[in-house]
């Protein structure tokens, strides 16, 4: 089975206000401390929590895991070691895409993010957003572009699932997820081409870097790629979910979905050769809608009922699923998802009721303890 491994990008937010918070570096410290020790995920030979481009966020990642069990108690630890750390310093932690209310951020200090800040300017102070980096093992790079060039016009229906940023900066966007649009800001962005052999991603991505537009290859944002450190193929395309289970979804089906592509390139099935731009529509289309209208079915490229392209999805990645013992899981957990909503629908809920700063402020509380698990007692 192959392993998976999930990184995700956590808001800080204060305690009180729900405005974004400066406190990265001070979370971290808290977090790595003796007073939160019991914080500790229960597995530490894998995972990390550490600081992200501005220093209203933090980022976490759990180890390589192979069954969705451990992977939700790996999320939920990582997830209870930044929540630790941020009571700590006043703050609370938040799983959305975008910042829900206004306020000031400040771009990490570090020489690489500097330069990104003098390459970029004002896109860059602005560019708070969060998303879920799904790693799928892959046997080498030969396996991994097969896998690219197969999975490329499915990814935008994570981003449909997962989509959890309709509010940002105190606006509701009318997006339900706005941290795609943000995304789509950097020119290193979007989907990659159909590119058949390592020769030919090596290629496509020295050709960006000899543009001196991306800063280094780190900076090749598109929505999945070969990892520059780990035998994986990284799916980018999520919004950090507010629900953890709805993670653990997105993560299985990014393994479905690698696993029924390296299997169509081993038995010679040809990648489909949808121009870039046409998959990029298709990106629009979920982070515009997410699962509260058509999305574009893959197979025919025409705009369809959420719900029949989610049952094309299952169906493509249907022997995958089985073969993991994921099926029951995912398919559980996409009849939940369009029938309750993504995470975009609960924070449209909690602002919709709240008519001044105050119960905005409450909203973005009650945001964060659903980040974190908590419940009613």
């Amino acid at each position: 089975m192959r392993s998976v491994g999930v990184e995700e990008e956590l808001l800080l937010v204060d305690a009180r206000s729900g405005e974004p918070r400066n406190l990265a570096s001070e979370v971290i410290r808290a977090a790595e401390s003796g007073a939160v020790d019991h914080a500790a995920p229960s597995d530490d030979s894998g995972g990390s929590l550490g600081p992200e481009l501005h220093k209203t966020q933090v980022e976490t990642d759990t180890p390589p895991l192979e069954g969705l069990a451990d992977l939700d108690q790996a999320l939920r630890a990582w997830r209870e070691r930044a929540r630790a750390g941020a009571e700590e310093v006043g703050a609370r932690i938040l799983a959305s895409g975008t910042s829900p209310l206004q306020g000031a951020t400040e771009v990490e200090r570090t020489p690489r993010y500097d330069e990104l800040a003098r390459r970029y300017g004002l896109m860059v102070a602005e560019q708070l957003v969060c998303g879920c980096h799904v790693h799928v093992e892959v046997a080498g790079d030969d396996e991994g572009v097969g896998v690219l060039d197969r999975v490329r016009t499915w990814v935008p229906l994570l981003l449909a699932i997962s989509a959890n940023s309709p509010w940002a900066q105190s606006l509701d966007t009318a997006y339900e997820s706005y941290r795609s649009q943000m995304m789509m800001r950097w020119p290193s962005s979007g989907p990659l081409p159909v590119l058949g052999t390592p020769d030919g991603y090596r290629r496509y991505v020295d050709a960006m870097l000899a543009t001196d537009v991306p800063l280094d290859e780190a900076q090749v944002y598109t929505d999945a790629r070969l990892s520059a450190e780990h035998p994986t193929v990284e799916i980018r395309t999520a919004d950090v979910c507010l629900d953890v289970r709805d993670t653990v979804v997105v993560a299985a089906l990014a393994r479905a979905l690698v696993e029924t592509a390296a299997r169509e390139w081993a038995d010679g099935v040809p990648a489909p050769d949808v121009p870039a731009p046409l998959v990029r529509l298709a990106g629009w289309r979920a982070g515009r809608h997410g699962l509260t209208a058509d999305l574009v079915h893959p197979p025919t490229g025409e705009a369809r009922p959420a719900a029949d392209v989610m049952a094309a999805l299952l169906d493509h990645v249907d022997d995958a699923l089985h073969d993991t013992g994921d099926h029951d899981h995912v398919s559980r957990g996409i009849a939940r998802l369009l029938a309750d909503g993504t995470g975009a629908r609960r924070q449209r809920e909690l602002f919709e009721q709240a008519g001044d700063d105050e119960a905005r402020a409450r909203a973005v509380v009650e945001l964060s303890r659903l980040t974190a698990g908590e419940r009613d007692e």
